[in-house]
């Protein structure tokens, strides 16, 4: 049964998955998996989406739970591990960055000055294992990327206490983008 009420949300920067701009023909089914994962929790009683707001996966996340939360009751909670946490990524991001603050339910910097040093980030990754039931994680484990960072604190969380974790994986994007193009054509005739 699952019991969990607060997850976070892990995975990819654009770059580590080759996507170069927000009209990548891929993000849409990216944000597809994260929808259908999502609301699947939600039924079963998840009520709050946590994260830093990292541009890629969890930035995309943000904006499905934001989308969600018209039909769901569903909270989402932005703690970026520092202030102007999002001050060099290209302006796209930014941009999104801040909607996304607008419209979640809550936001605080976890450390409320710029950045200083690498232990912010240590810290973030702890305080959202600590703070959450468990973790959706949108990666390809052969090329995890930066996001290895948090997911093997996860894994070693997963092995000493009740901590969960759910993937969804190359494959599973795969079998998303299958159904959508056989979905379209069943609807062309």
């Amino acid at each position: 049964m699952f019991k969990l009420k607060v997850i976070t949300v892990v995975g990819n920067k654009p770059m580590e998955l080759n996507i170069r701009n927000e009209n990548d023909h891929r993000i849409p089914f990216i944000k597809i998996a994260l929808k259908q994962r999502l609301i699947s929790f939600i039924d079963e009683g998840l009520e709050w989406v946590i994260m830093s707001g990292q541009m890629g996966i969890e930035l995309w996340a943000a904006q499905v739970i934001a989308e969600l939360k018209e039909e769901y009751p569903i909270k989402l909670g932005i703690f970026p591990p520092f202030l102007e946490y999002e001050s060099r990524w290209p302006d796209v991001y930014q941009e999104t960055f801040l909607q996304i603050i607008e419209q979640a339910d809550f936001y605080q910097p976890l450390y409320n000055e710029t950045y200083k040093a690498p232990y912010q980030f240590i810290n973030k990754d702890v305080w959202f294992i600590e703070k959450t039931d468990g973790c959706l994680a949108l990666v390809d484990e052969e090329y995890p990327g930066s996001v290895m960072y948090i997911l093997d604190k996860m894994k070693k969380a997963a092995e000493t206490s009740n901590y969960s974790i759910w993937y969804i994986t190359p494959n599973d994007l795969e079998d998303i983008v299958r159904d959508q193009q056989e979905y379209n054509e069943s609807h062309l005739d």
